[in-house]
């Protein structure tokens, strides 16, 4: 089966509804990934085991290499730090970035994997949007942790388990996860500052603090083609076509320079599609390709390549308005 796309803490309004079903050039694959599928349960009971062991693959970011478990299973969710972090403390809420393997209890059959994909999974740790195991079981542990999981059906897809992935409604699942990072409503791009020495360009704040950055717009008429430029420029990969972004943004009209939508200072974050935005603000995702994660980027975006003669209605957005975006790029996935 296809990866369920990431539930959404936040969208741009007008810009963009993601869809249910995922997309293979976005690192799906034929597994299960821990999307839920059953309704939330009560908090459980965390024991410390019994987890099978770590065989191969023993250091942080290494596809680890598990155990068949022995004997029966617990039927609460068991959980163990294997290596200790020493980063952030993952909240719910949070949006973490992570690599896992998940196998079956019984058979060490391994039904999905973010390691040979070679990108890591994002999604946010919240009811409804992953599974109840990890919910519970990565809540307070730090950035930089592996964490081994044996997680009941209950706390993972129910009765009804994964068919196409091999699991029943009977399996207890055993995960690998290595927490690379998380990112919250506070979380800004942290890259160096580059000098703003464009006169024809809006100059956007470098605050790092999770606040909305100030964008001053000139009085002048705006460029005629798409323009993107680093504001803090990181040190993360480019960001390719095909990825999905997760940001903090706003989005202004140069004529006037209202805003029209933000995520600073809201409590949210946004997360999109690369491909599915070229089909509705298109300089939006030009712009915000081949730039490097952990960047804040202004991008100006002619009628053209945004809403053209068709915004959304009853905005601040009219027919040929040229749009100011910043973005503040924290992960990719």
């Amino acid at each position: 089966m296809r990866r369920r796309s990431l539930l959404l803490a936040a969208l741009p309004a007008g810009l963009v509804t993601l869809s249910a079903c995922g997309d293979d050039k976005s690192g799906a694959s034929k597994g299960a990934s821990p999307s839920p599928s059953v309704s939330s349960a009560p908090p459980p009971k965390i024991v410390d085991g019994p987890l099978p062991a770590i065989t191969a693959g023993k250091k942080f970011g290494e596809k680890p290499t598990v155990a068949k478990g022995t004997g029966e299973p617990s039927p609460n969710l068991a959980v163990r730090t294997v290596i200790a972090g020493s980063g952030r403390t993952i909240a719910e809420n949070d949006f973490i970035e992570a690599n896992y393997l998940g196998q079956i209890w019984d058979t060490a059959k391994v039904f999905d994997n973010s390691y040979d994909r070679g990108r890591p999974l994002l999604m946010q740790l919240a009811q409804g949007t992953i599974i109840d195991g990890w919910r519970y079981a990565l809540a307070g542990k730090k950035t930089g942790s592996r964490v081994e999981i044996a997680v009941p059906p209950n706390l993972g897809y129910g009765k009804a388990g994964q068919p196409d992935a091999g699991i029943k409604g009977t399996d207890t699942l055993v995960f690998v996860i290595d927490l690379i990072e998380s990112f919250n409503s506070k979380s800004s791009a942290q890259g160096k500052p580059v000098a703003q020495d464009d006169p024809a360009l809006p100059k956007v704040g470098t605050n790092t603090d999770g606040q909305v950055p100030k964008v001053t717009v000139p009085k002048s008429d705006p460029p005629e083609k798409l323009a993107s430029v680093y504001v803090l420029e990181g040190d993360g990969p480019e960001l390719k076509a095909d990825q999905t972004v997760l940001c903090q943004f706003q989005g202004l009209v140069w004529e006037g320079g209202k805003t029209f939508q933000r995520t600073y200072g809201s409590g949210r974050l946004s997360q999109f599609s690369l491909e599915q935005m070229q089909q509705t603000v298109k300089g939006l995702a030009q712009g915000l390709t081949g730039k490097k994660v952990g960047s804040r980027v202004l991008i100006v975006v002619p009628p053209e390549l945004g809403y053209g003669d068709n915004p959304p209605s009853g905005g601040v957005i009219k027919k040929d308005s040229t749009l100011v975006f910043t973005v503040d790029i924290l992960a990719a996935m």
